[in-house]
Formats: structure tokens, C-alpha cells, sequence
């Protein structure tokens, strides 16, 4: 099968790059025109170390924990790796050094710069230098032979030449290329590669093939080429047993050949055809990283494994080698196992130097069915490693006797196969980026951002906010050496952790006190952390490595403490409300077990959420967590999805944005620093190639919309379901707000409801055209009374008549519920609560919360005083007046007798338009035929109803639905009457309801009106 193309990685910025694996395979190394060298745990690491050689990059080069770069300052330098620090300056050139690389055994390095020369430097010892001399032109690569006896170089000048280093002479030369005047208008790298091992071939990448060229005779000894390469070949990399070989084109296009039989085993295509610059093998073989002129990472997994015959032959080699290998180190113990079996009654079997091979398989195979994995070290670049046939030995200066064999048993170890352990997530604060940074951000939030800086210049803290009128920008030296911030409107809340020497501290900047001492300090107890911190109004927290979350008041004094149910991943405030995130267990197989805790806090403190799972993508975890800056709780996870709190649905997180969608790139991100809910918007940075941003240039804000996950969004009916139930998760906050004592925005709340009530007329609408009367009754639950009142009209004019009675019953069923839901407020009105304003609207008049029990002389409660008539205002009279008119009308045209009794029982059941064609013809049916009993009258009746036209049968639904609005009438009138006999507001209320329901029953020729003063009908 093919080997497996992962998905790109965004390196580096635009421009060459190149790549290679450490000693161990564990690590990828890239270097890229930005002037970086990133260090990768593998392609999915998402938080690569990287360290800024200089402006730009050109190659790197690892081996024995040394870290070569040329860079663009005409320098070859030296790092140590992993750590990345500087360890000196190898050799410099008059010009760019293009190409460097190690020895064998990482004791030379080679260097080719564009002033034509090529320098081979002692490691150890950079003073001794070696110079070869004799291209005529810049230096494209440079290649060591693995025995350290020849140097190949390729050069602009259209020349591939061999150097024999301690003559430092050049052996033999080759016109193979086409020559130019410098490296960037080269038409290929031709990065030259040796045969691991002995160094037998040379390979050349020469146009669109290469060639191979054998050691000593330096003859042309084969031509690697395949149909599948159409631009020139750039680099060629051997795989660490020498058997096969890989290489990149100009036009992305890699393919790997089986060098023995000269098949090409595989082919892969750069998925956006950019040109490939770098190539390397896995030192373990089966894979190869690359990276193109681009700044992009590829890796190409399970290469070569399709091949049959290098899984016939070397399984067999490998077998061999392997029992051999076996018998050495199992000589002694192996020996006595076997003379324990033997005695237990177990025969074993011996492998013998002649014996059949596939029982010497056998031999290696254990209970369990897999081969013994004996010698990892045959995998070396030596020529014994891949040698077929028998492992020999030196005796006394005898070659080739072989090894003497022993017994293998066959023992079965057991083994854990179940779901694995992922290793827990690190706390980490919102809005900051990662600690090992010299400039980082601390915190980046709706307020402001708070800078630090830890180089050999500097170590400080700069505060910036975002409103000047809150505080000035602030500089402070980090002589504590904070990792950790927040800042808030009253504060700046810093943390480090401790030392030896030093304990764990605290330090708060309250610039917005009226006292002259606007900062303090507090250490932590000894060997306790601070992991995670934030600030709300008034109160300051900070979790510890104790698993404790203390309090403190934002005046420093220390408050509540309790503990956590396992280490604390990050927090936020807002307001009086206090999110923790924690660990609450061992998640597996790639899973966080995280927890969640949502406290509130003020004269009544409650713990809204108590510990329950946070839900997390698959695989991911918690990269942002905070409040929107209305105080609704949100969270963000490494897969970019968004999940906001749903009060209204027993406090349960709604996916409401997934930054993945705006993505160009798989390796693009978003990160967040902001969320508001009015307007809809979600603040984040976008990040290309990276999770976080970097602090200069100042980044800028991107603005996303919300959307909810919800299906066939594409579609007008589910564009406006998402619409709909995204507005109302939105304006949750409100009613939160509300029953929290805070003044709101009636005039959003209003404009929310218009636009949630109109999607669902227009949803309505949509599900009428398309006959479906069950979704139209579901809708109509949704909807307040009065755009049930339209909807019987869209439903009437649309010949909808059995939709329109039932709209019609459910009208007076809210209509019912209305008037018991104002009898409950009426009771209520007596209640005089306070408000109290919201932190970031009028903080001047907000007084703050205390947190534990209240000091000082307690204010008294308002007296409550009888509710005392008003004097009725213009709009009032008016509304009375209007009312009066529809009432006089309502008589006049003989529905109603008595103003004080109803002429239909409010508990009847409304009737159809039917019913009503019945009553009025029943006397007519029976003089035509008075032998009908009442089943037969009915049977008639309806024979005769469907005869006649649409006409006259919808002026009998027009009555039937006349009739149910009657009702309403009926309900609103006595309630307006009540009002006005006590004098009070009310009657406003119940007379604008009278006089819109009034619309529905005063016209006496069976149509409908509009709500108006004057009822005119439409009808001529």
C-alpha cells in the first residue's frame, strides 16, 4: 500500500527552508527565511521551540547534540540541542554560507557559501579549517563520504565535483547542470547524497533524473528516472539501510526507488505543487519529512513497506540477524531457562548454523506471535547491517565462524493492549501565550494587555489598556520574574511561582483606589504555588499547586479559601461570578477529564455549577476560558470550537462558533481574547502557521460571526431556525441580569424579541407554503399572542381553515395565560427591589459587594406604602376613550347584551365553521326531510356543506373564528372594565389589548380588520 501523506504544517514564512531528524527520530528540525529554527515533537506538535539564529536561514544540520546553521550573516553558528543556546561561531564567509552539513560520526562540519569556497571545520576546535578551492561559482550543497575520505560539492557553475579532503584536491568533475550566476536563479538545488555504509554510489540529482556514480572508479554506473517526474529533481536523500533512495522536484513531486532493481515504489504529490527544498529520512527509515519554498512541513509515513521484495529479503536478513544476535546476549540466562523447560517437559528447538530458515523463524517467534525484538542497532549505517547470510565474528584473528547456537524458548509476556493514559494539560492563564517565551503576552483580555519582556536587555511588565480613560500605560520591572497576570477595570493582578529561596507571591495594583497605597503583596505558604488567578469586581482569586483557591478582597485582605477537587487548569471572573476549570480525573487515549465550577458570589453566595464534566472536541483541550463581556460564561478548546453557558437549558454549553471554518490553512488558527453577546462577535487574532501570535508587530483584531451547528443551514428553513435559537441563546443574559438585581437595556431586549418573533412568522410562512400545518402549530406555541393573531390571518388567507381554529384555541390559551401572568405581577408590584449596575456600564454608581459577612451599620429596609390612584394621563384617557368606542361598537352590533355578563361561557369549546352552517340550517333540513334521526341529519348536513362554494363555506369559518375572538374580547373587556373602576395604570394595558382583539369581532359582514380606532372593513 502507499505510504500516508500527512497534513501540512505551516514552518515558516514564504521562502527556502530545509529540514532533518535528530539522532533519535523523536525530533524534527527546520530552519526557514524568517530567520528561525523550530524544533518539533513530531508533525502535531502545536507549540514547536524556536530559536532566532539571525535574519534569514539557509540550512541546518544536526548531529551529537550540535545544532549547525548558515545563516544569511555570513556565518556557519553553533547551538546546543535541544536546549537551543548559543555555543559559538563555527567559521564565517565573505558572503552567504548555502549548505552545511556533519560527518559520520558529527566531528566535521561542511560548509559551501556563495564566494565559491567550501570550508571543512573541527567541531572541537573551529581554528582548524580546511579550504577547497576551485569552483567557479557559488556553492549550491556540500556532502561528506560516510568513511570521512571524500567531500562531494555541487556549484553554479554547472559542475558536481569529488574532494578528496586531506589533500584537499579535487578528484574528479562532472558538467551535469545548468549553470547560472546565483543560488536564487538556480534550476535546482542539486543536493548530493551518499550511499550510507561504505559510501559505494554517489547520487547526483542531474535534471530530471539522477544519476549514480560509483566510488573510486567514479564511473556513471545507473540512471534513476521515472515517467511521474516532469521538472528538474532538487534534492535526494538515502534511506538509512542505503537500499533505496528518495527524491523532490521543482514541481513537488517526490517518488523513492528500490536502488537494487531500479523501481520507483513510491510516488507522492505536494498537495498544493509547491517546490520541495528539504528532504529527510527517519533514522529508523519508514519515513520522510519535507518542506517546501513555501514554509510548510509535510511527512510521508510507511514508506517503502508496499515494497515485496525488500519485505521478503530483508525479513529474512533481519530473521538472521537477529538469531544470532539472540544467541550472543542470551548465552547464559537463555541457556538455563531452556534446561528448566526441557525439565518441565518442554521441548525447544535449536537453530543450527546449516538448519532451515523457516525454522529458524519459528525459533524467533514467541507464544504471542511476535518477532523478538533483539539489537535495534542493526539498523546502523554500517554495510554488515543489510549483509545477507550469516553474522560472523573475529576469534583469534579467524574470520568466519560462525556463531554457536542456543536454544530459543518460547515464553509469552503479558502485555497492556487497553485505552492509554493522556498525560494531564498544564494550567495555563486565558489570553496568554506559552511561558518559555522572552516576549510574550501575559494576558490579553477586553480591558487591556499586559507584555512581558525576559531578555538580556530587559526583564519587564507593560500594561496597556484598551480605554485610556481607565488608567494610563504603565512599565514595571520584573524583578520577581511574574509568569502570571490579569487586569480588570480596579486592578492588575500579578503571580509568580516560587524558588528555593523565594516563596510564591502575589502582587496587586489597585490604581482605581482612592487610598495613596494602591499596591500589595502577599507570599504564599512555603512549597505552595500559584497556578492560575483572576480578578472580578471587588475580589481577586488565586489557585495553587495545594489544590486551594484563596480570596482575597481587592484591597488585600484575605477572604474565602476552599478546596479544589483536583489541580486547577485556568480561571476566570466577572462581576460576582467565579469560574474554575480542573482536573477532575485521568482522561484516556487523547481525552482531558476536566471539571467545572461556577460560583456566585455577593450577599448570596451559591455555587451555580457544581464540578460537572466540561465538555471538550474529541482529542483536544482547554485553550481559552472566560466570560463574555455581558458575564455569560464561554469557553474555547484546542479544536477552535467555541461553547457559550444556556441558562435557559439547565446550564448546559452550546456550541456557538467554530474558528476551524474560517481557517485557509490546516495550520492556521484563531485565538481568542474576547466574546460579546451584544453585539453578536467573537474578538479573536488570527495566527498563521501558530496557536498563539507574536508580540511585535501588535497583531490585529479579527472580528468572527456566531453560528450554531445546526443542520442544512444552507437551506432558507434551517438558515432561520439558527437565526431564531441563536437570538434567543443571546439574549439569556438578560433575563439573568434581571433576576440579579442589574438595570438592562429594556430597548435590546425589546429589539430582540421583535426579531425572534418575526423569524418565526417567517418560518410560519415557509411552512404553510410547503403543507406542513403540524410544524405551523409548533411554531405558533413559540410565538406571544398578538403574532398568533397574524398568523390566524396568513392562515385564513391561505385557505388554511382547519390551521386557523386550531391557531384560534391556542390564542386563547395564551390569552388565558397572559391574564394569570398579570394577575401574579399585579400581586407582586408591592415589591420594591433594588438595581444595581453592571461593571462596565455605569461603574461610578455601582457601590461594591462585600464578600464575607457585612461590617458596619446596615441600611434600612424601604417602608412599603399602599398603593395610592393616579391621575390618568393624556395617552391613558385616550386609550380608555378608544376602548369605550369598541365596547359601544361591540353592542351595537349584537354580540353583546349586558356589559357585565357574558353572552358566551368562557369554558365553552370553540366551534367550528360547521357547527355554526348547522345551527343556522337545521330548521331547513328538517322540513325538507323530518324523518332523519340526529346521525342522519348531521350526515346530510355535511353533504350539503361540502356542496356549496368556497365562498360560502369561509364566511362560516369567518364566524367560527369571530367566535373565538369573541371570547378574548369577552376576557379582555372585564378586565379593562375592572381596571377602570380602581383608577389604576392598568387600564393602558388591557385597553391597547382590547383594542387590537376588538379588530377580530366588530365587523359585522364576516371579515377581518385591522387593529384601528375607526374599524373600517375592507370588504365592499
Amino acid at each position: 500500500m502507499p505510504a500516508e501523506r500527512k497534513a501540512l504544517r505551516y514552518g515558516h514564512s514564504e521562502g527556502h527552508t530545509d529540514v532533518c531528524f535528530d539522532d533519535t527520530g523523536r525530533y524534527i528540525v527546520t530552519c526557514g527565511s524568517d530567520g528561525d529554527v523550530r524544533i518539533w515533537e513530531g508533525l502535531d506538535d502545536d507549540d514547536p521551540k524556536s530559536i532566532n539564529v539571525g535574519e534569514r536561514a539557509y540550512s541546518v544540520a544536526l548531529k551529537n547534540g550540535k545544532l549547525v546553521t548558515a545563516v544569511s550573516n555570513n556565518t556557519v553558528q553553533l547551538h546546543t540541542f535541544p536546549e537551543g543556546d548559543p555555543d559559538g561561531i563555527l567559521t564565517r564567509f565573505t558572503t552567504n554560507a548555502n549548505h552545511v552539513t556533519f560527518n559520520g560520526d558529527g566531528s566535521r562540519v561542511a560548509a559551501g557559501s556563495s564566494d565559491f569556497m567550501v570550508k571543512i571545520v573541527e567541531v572541537s576546535d573551529s581554528s582548524q579549517q580546511k579550504t577547497l578551492r576551485g569552483h567557479q561559482a557559488p556553492i549550491l550543497s556540500v556532502a561528506f563520504d560516510p568513511k570521512d575520505e571524500f567531500l562531494g560539492s555541487s556549484s553554479c557553475d554547472g559542475s558536481v565535483a569529488v574532494w578528496k579532503i586531506d589533500d584537499q584536491v579535487q578528484v574528479v568533475s562532472w558538467n551535469v547542470l545548468q549553470k547560472s550566476s546565483d543560488v536564487s536563479n538556480a534550476k535546482s538545488l542539486c543536493r548530493l547524497a551518499w550511499q550510507p555504509g561504505f559510501g559505494k554510489l554517489l547520487a547526483v540529482p542531474a535534471d530530471k533524473s539522477v544519476q549514480l556514480y560509483e566510488r573510486n572508479s567514479w564511473n556513471n554506473v545507473s540512471r534513476l528516472s521515472d515517467d511521474f517526474i516532469a521538472q528538474p529533481v532538487n534534492v535526494v536523500a538515502w534511506s538509512p539501510c542505503g537500499k533505496f533512495l528518495a527524491a523532490a522536484t521543482i514541481g513537488g513531486f517526490i517518488v523513492v526507488w528500490d536502488v537494487d532493481t531500479k523501481q520507483c515504489i513510491e510516488r507522492q504529490k505536494h498537495e498544493k505543487g509547491y517546490t520541495v527544498c528539504g528532504l529527510s529520512w527517519h533514522p529508523s527509515g519508514g519515513q520522510i519529512v519535507y518542506t517546501d519554498t513555501e514554509g510548510c512541513l509535510g511527512l510521508l509515513d510507511g514508506v517503502a513497506a508496499s515494497s515485496p521484495q525488500h519485505g521478503s529479503k530483508n525479513n529474512e536478513v533481519v530473521n538472521k540477524a537477529m538469531g544470532n544476535y539472540d544467541d550472543l546476549f542470551d548465552e547464559d540466562d537463555d541457556g538455563h531457562l531452556a534446561e528448566d523447560l526441557s525439565e518441565n517437559g518442554l521441548a525447544a528447538n535449536t537453530v543450527t548454523g546449516g538448519g532451515n530458515e523457516d525454522d529458524e523463524d519459528d525459533d524467533l517467534m514467541p507464544s504471542t506471535g511476535r518477532p523478538r525484538n533483539r539489537g535495534a542497532f542493526l539498523d546502523d549505517d554500517d554495510d554488515t547491517s543489510v549483509d545477507a547470510g550469516s553474522v560472523k565474528y573475529e576469534n583469534d584473528g579467524r574470520v568466519g565462524t560462525p556463531l554457536p547456537s542456543v536454544p530459543c524458548p518460547a515464553v509469552s509476556q503479558p502485555r497492556y493492549e487497553g485505552p492509554m493514559p493522556t498525560p494531564p494539560q498544564k494550567p495555563f492563564q486565558p489570553g496568554s501565550t506559552p511561558v518559555h517565551l522572552m516576549h510574550r503576552f501575559l494576558v490579553w483580555n477586553s480591558v487591556g494587555i499586559v507584555r512581558g519582556y525576559n531578555d538580556e536587555q530587559d526583564n519587564a511588565v507593560d500594561v496597556e489598556f484598551h480605554d485610556t480613560s481607565v488608567h494610563h500605560a504603565m512599565h514595571l520591572t520584573n524583578t520577581l520574574g511574574h509568569t502570571m497576570a490579569d487586569m480588570s477595570q480596579e486592578a492588575v493582578l500579578l503571580a509568580c511561582e516560587g524558588t528555593d529561596e523565594l516563596a510564591s507571591k502575589i502582587q496587586c495594583l489597585h490604581f482605581s483606589s482612592w487610598d495613596t497605597n494602591k499596591e500589595w503583596m502577599v507570599d504564599l505558604p512555603k512549597e505552595e504555588n500559584a497556578k492560575a488567578l483572576c480578578l472580578g469586581q471587588g475580589w481577586a482569586a488565586v489557585a495553587t499547586s495545594a489544590l486551594l483557591v484563596r480570596i482575597f478582597s481587592i484591597g488585600g485582605l484575605q477572604r474565602e479559601i476552599f478546596s479544589l477537587p483536583g489541580p486547577a487548569v485556568c480561571m476566570a471572573g466577572h462581576g460576582q461570578q467565579l469560574l474554575i476549570a480542573y482536573h477532575r480525573g485521568t482522561g484516556f487515549d487523547g481525552e482531558q477529564a476536566l471539571g467545572v465550577q461556577l460560583l456566585q458570589f455577593g450577599q448570596k453566595k451559591r455555587q451555580v455549577i457544581h464540578g460537572e464534566p466540561l465538555p471538550l472536541s474529541q482529542k483536544s483541550y482547554l485553550s481559552w476560558m472566560g466570560f463574555s463581556a455581558e458575564g455569560t460564561p464561554c469557553f474555547v478548546d484546542s479544536e477552535g470550537t467555541v461553547r457559550m453557558l444556556n441558562r435557559s437549558l439547565g446550564n448546559t454549553w452550546t456550541p456557538v462558533c467554530s474558528t476551524r471554518e474560517s481557517c485557509k490553512g490546516t495550520s492556521d488558527h484563531y485565538w481568542v481574547v474576547g466574546v460579546h453577546e451584544n453585539p453578536q462577535q467573537l474578538r479573536c487574532i488570527p495566527c498563521k502557521g501558530s496557536r498563539f501570535p507574536p508580540t511585535l508587530p501588535r497583531p490585529a483584531v479579527a472580528i468572527l460571526p456566531f453560528k450554531l451547528p445546526f443542520c442544512q443551514t444552507a437551506t432558507e428553513k434551517g438558515h432561520m431556525e439558527e437565526q431564531y435559537w441563536r437570538s434567543l441563546l443571546f439574549q439569556n443574559h438578560l433575563d439573568f441580569l434581571s433576576s440579579s438585581g442589574y438595570e438592562i437595556d429594556e430597548e435590546a431586549r425589546s429589539k430582540g424579541q421583535k426579531e425572534q418573533q418575526e423569524l418565526l412568522m417567517k418560518m410560519f410562512a415557509l411552512s404553510c407554503k410547503l403543507e406542513r400545518e403540524l410544524r405551523c402549530m409548533e411554531l405558533a406555541e413559540l410565538m406571544t399572542h398578538s403574532v398568533v393573531t397574524l398568523a390566524i390571518r396568513y392562515a385564513t388567507r391561505s385557505h388554511r381553515m382547519a390551521l386557523a381554529q386550531r391557531l384560534g384555541e391556542l390564542a386563547l390559551e395564551k390569552a388565558t395565560a397572559q391574564h394569570e401572568e398579570d394577575h401574579e405581577d399585579d400581586e407582586e408590584q408591592s415589591e420594591l427591589p433594588s438595581t444595581r449596575q453592571m461593571s462596565g456600564m455605569t461603574p461610578s454608581s455601582r457601590k461594591p459587594l462585600s464578600l464575607g459577612i457585612s461590617g458596619g451599620k446596615q441600611s434600612k429596609e424601604p417602608a412599603l406604602k399602599p398603593l395610592v390612584p393616579r391621575p390618568k394621563s393624556k395617552v391613558t384617557q385616550g386609550i380608555i376613550m378608544v376602548a369605550q368606542v369598541c365596547f359601544l361598537r361591540y353592542n351595537t352590533v349584537g354580540y353583546r347584551g349586558n356589559s357585565l355578563h357574558l353572552s358566551v361561557p368562557f369554558s365553552s369549546r370553540p366551534k367550528t365553521g360547521f357547527q355554526l352552517w348547522l345551527e343556522e340550517n337545521r330548521k331547513r333540513i328538517l322540513a325538507d326531510k323530518p324523518d332523519l334521526d340526529e346521525t342522519d341529519i348531521i350526515k346530510e348536513a355535511m353533504s350539503l356543506f361540502r356542496a356549496l362554494s368556497a365562498e360560502d363555506r369561509l364566511v362560516g369559518v369567518h364566524t367560527a373564528c369571530q367566535w373565538v375572538s369573541l371570547c378574548v374580547f369577552e376576557v379582555l373587556y372585564c378586565k379593562f372594565a375592572f381596571s377602570v373602576d380602581l383608577g389604576c395604570e392598568q387600564n393602558v394595558k388591557w385597553g391597547t389589548r382590547l383594542c387590537s382583539t376588538a379588530a377580530l369581532v366588530l365587523c359585522p359582514k364576516g371579515c377581518w380588520l385591522s387593529p384601528s380606532p375607526l374599524f373600517h372593513c375592507r370588504k365592499p
